[in-house]
C-alpha cells in the first residue's frame, strides 16, 4: 500500500541522540564506587543511631521521618521506619490532640502513605476498623479542630504558612467520602495560590513547587533531587542527613546510567527497521525510574526496560504506520505461540514490533530463568495478545471514523493504557514476592481496582495531554472527542469530567495502599508509582513522552545527567 494511507505521524527526533553512551561518571571507576560504598554504610550506621536516640521525642522523629523519606533515603531503613510508626501509630490520639496544623496534617500523611488507618477520635477495636474499611468511611476528625463551628476552616490558620502546606500535601492521600479532606484541599490550595507571591525565597519556591506537584503525586527521584535543595537552604538541616542523601543521590545516577547505556546498546544490537516509531528510550527509562530506583530492583528495570521499549513501538506501529491489513496479519500472529521465525512471513516494517516483542520476553526468560521464575513472562505474553486485540480494535475505529461512546472507549483504552500490560511487566523481575498468585490476581478480568485506577490516570492524562497533536493526523477519538460527540459536552467540560474521573481513581489508589493490603506492599507501591510517572510525564495537559516538553527535560536531567555538588 501507498504511503498515503498511512497515519504517520513524523515525531521528532530524540533529544538526547548518543549522550548517554557515551557519559562518563567517576561514580562508574569501580575503586571509587566501593569507596563511596563504605561511606554509605557509615551512614546508615549513624542514622541509625540518631533514630534510636530520637525514639521518645514523637515530633523530633517525625521531622527525621520525613526528612529521611523526602530525601531519598527510606530504602535503607524500611524496617526501622515501619517500626517506628506502628508505635507513632499506636500513641496517634494523644499526640493530634496537642499538636499544630504542621505536625497534624504531616502525621497524618505519613501514616495514610504507609498504609495505616488513622482516626483521630474514639480508639476502635481492630474489628471495627477493618468493618470501617470495608465501608470505605475513613474519618478526618483530626482536622476538626482546625475548622469553625459553621464546618469552614479557620481563617486563622492561613497564618501559618508551613502548617497550611503540610495540610495541601496531607489532603492528596485522600480517599473516597473523605470529606473534609475535599475540603482541605480545595482551601489550601486557594490560600496558597493568592499568598505565593508575597512569600520571601525559599518558603515561596516549596509552595510554588508544591502548587505545580503534590509530594503523593511525584515521581520519586524528581522529587528527593528537588528536596535535597531546599533542605539545604533550611538552617536547621541535620549535616549527616544531607551528606548523606548527596552520596547517595550520585550513587544512584551512576548505577541509572550504566543501566540506560545497557537499555541503549541493547535496542540498537536489535537493528530493527522501524524509522517510524518514537525514538524514546530515555524517557522510557526515566518513566520506568519513577516505578522503582532502588538498586535491588536493577533486573526488575531492565526486564521491564525492554519489554517497556518494544511496547512503545507496538503502540506506534498499530497508531502510527501499519495499514488495517497488516495490523490484522500482525495480531493474528501474536496470538499464535511465539515463534521467532514468524517474522518473515510478516509485511516489511510491521514485522519489527513483533520481533522486538518475542525478543524482550525471551530475554526476561533466560534472566529469571537463574532465580527459577522464567514461569512468570508468559503472563506478559498474553498480556501482549491482549494489547494487540485492543490496539486492532482502535486502529479499525479510526480507520471508519467512528466516534465511540465514553464508555464503549473505555473499555478499550483502559487496555491500550497500556498499564494492565506495563504493571505485570514490573513485577517481573521482583523476585520472590511476585508470586503466581500475584500474576493471577493481576491478571484478572475485570481488572483489579488497583490497577485499573492506574491505567485510568494514565489514559486520561495521556488524552488530555495528547489530544490536540494526534487529531492533528488521523487517529482514534481520544476521550475529549467521546465526551464532545456522544455526549453533547464542550472541551472544557470534558476535560473538567476527565480531571475529576482521575482524582476519583487517586483515590481508588489510596484505598489500595491501606492495610490490610491485596498483594504485598512492594508490589503495591510500583502500581502507586506508575501513577505518580503517568501524572508527571502528562503534567499540565502536554504528552512528554512523545513531543519534546522543556520541562520534563529538565527533570529527567536533573535525575539522569547532573550529579549533585557534594
Amino acid at each position: 500500500s501507498s504511503q498515503k494511507s498511512r497515519p504517520i505521524a513524523n515525531y521528532h527526533l530524540c533529544h538526547w541522540g548518543d549522550h548517554f553512551l557515551n557519559i562518563t561518571n567517576p561514580h562508574h571507576d569501580e575503586e571509587v564506587q566501593v569507596q563511596k560504598e563504605q561511606e554509605v554504610k557509615q551512614y546508615i550506621e549513624e542514622v541509625k543511631k540518631e533514630l534510636q536516640e530520637t525514639k521518645n521525642n514523637p515530633i523530633e522523629l517525625l521531622n527525621f521521618f520525613d526528612a529521611i523519606e523526602r530525601l531519598g533515603l527510606a530504602y535503607h531503613f524500611e524496617q526501622e521506619i515501619e517500626d517506628a510508626l506502628k508505635q507513632i501509630y499506636e500513641s496517634y490520639e494523644g499526640q493530634c490532640a496537642k499538636d499544630d496544623l504542621y505536625h497534624v496534617s504531616t502525621r497524618f500523611r505519613i501514616l495514610r502513605q504507609h498504609g495505616f488507618f488513622v482516626p483521630c477520635g474514639n480508639a476502635w477495636s481492630l474489628g471495627t476498623v477493618i468493618l470501617i474499611m470495608q465501608l470505605m468511611w475513613i474519618p478526618g476528625d483530626v482536622f476538626n479542630k482546625f475548622k469553625e463551628e459553621n464546618g469552614s476552616f479557620k481563617e486563622s490558620i492561613t497564618k501559618d504558612v508551613l502548617g497550611l502546606l503540610s495540610l495541601y500535601e496531607a489532603s492528596h492521600v485522600r480517599v473516597h467520602d473523605d470529606k473534609i479532606l475535599d475540603e482541605a484541599l480545595a482551601f489550601s490550595t486557594t490560600r496558597l495560590n493568592a499568598m505565593v507571591s508575597q512569600l520571601s525565597s525559599p518558603l515561596a519556591d516549596q509552595v510554588a513547587h508544591a502548587l505545580h506537584q503534590p509530594l503523593h503525586k511525584g515521581m520519586p527521584r524528581v522529587e528527593s533531587r528537588h528536596y535535597i535543595t531546599v533542605y539545604e537552604m533550611d538552617p536547621s538541616h541535620n549535616k549527616t542527613l544531607l551528606k548523606f542523601a548527596k552520596l547517595d543521590f550520585n550513587l544512584l545516577q551512576a548505577l541509572h546510567q550504566k543501566e540506560l547505556k545497557d537499555l541503549k546498546k541493547w535496542w540498537k544490537g536489535l537493528h530493527l527497521n522501524a524509522s517510524y516509531t518514537r525514538d524514546r528510550l530515555t524517557e522510557a527509562y526515566f518513566w520506568i525510574l519513577g516505578a522503582y530506583y532502588e538498586p535491588k530492583y536493577s533486573l526488575a528495570r531492565k526486564v521491564f526496560g525492554k519489554i517497556f521499549k518494544a511496547t512503545s513501538l507496538l503502540d506506534d506501529t498499530y497508531d502510527a504506520y501499519g495499514t488495517i491489513e497488516e495490523l490484522e496479519l500482525l495480531t493474528e500472529t501474536f496470538q499464535r505461540p511465539w515463534n521467532k521465525s514468524y517474522v518473515d512471513e510478516l509485511p516489511e516494517h510491521v514485522k519489527w514490533s513483533y520481533h522486538a516483542n518475542v525478543e524482550a520476553c525471551e530475554e526476561a526468560e533466560e534472566d529469571l530463568a537463574k532465580e527459577g521464575r522464567s514461569f512468570c513472562v508468559n503472563y506478559t505474553r498474553e498480556q501482549v495478545k491482549a494489547l494487540c486485540l485492543a490496539f486492532l480494535q482502535e486502529a479499525k475505529w479510526c480507520h471508519e471514523k467512528y466516534v465511540p461512546t465514553y464508555d464503549e472507549y473505555m473499555k478499550i483504552a483502559l487496555v491500550t493504557s497500556p498499564y494492565p500490560h506495563g504493571i505485570i511487566a514490573s513485577f517481573l523481575g521482583m523476585g520472590e514476592i511476585a508470586t503466581k498468585e500475584v500474576f493471577e490476581w493481576a491478571s484478572q478480568i475485570p481488572i483489579p481496582k488497583a490497577v485499573k485506577a492506574a491505567s485510568t490516570i494514565l489514559r486520561l492524562v495521556d488524552d488530555i495531554g495528547g489530544h490536540k497533536f494526534e487529531q492533528k493526523r488521523n487517529h482514534v477519538a481520544s476521550a475529549v472527542q467521546c465526551l464532545m460527540e456522544k455526549h453533547g459536552m464542550s472541551e472544557d467540560e470534558a476535560n473538567e469530567k476527565l480531571r475529576e474521573e482521575v482524582e476519583d481513581a487517586w483515590k481508588d489508589i489510596n484505598e489500595a495502599m491501606l492495610q490490610p493490603h491485596v498483594i504485598s506492599k512492594p508490589l503495591l507501591t510500583r502500581i502507586l508509582n506508575l501513577a505518580r510517572s503517568a501524572e508527571v510525564i502528562y503534567k499540565d495537559g502536554t504528552d512528554g513522552y512523545t513531543e519534546v516538553n522543556q520541562t520534563l527535560k529538565e527533570k529527567t536531567a536533573s535525575v539522569l545527567v547532573h550529579p549533585i555538588t557534594m
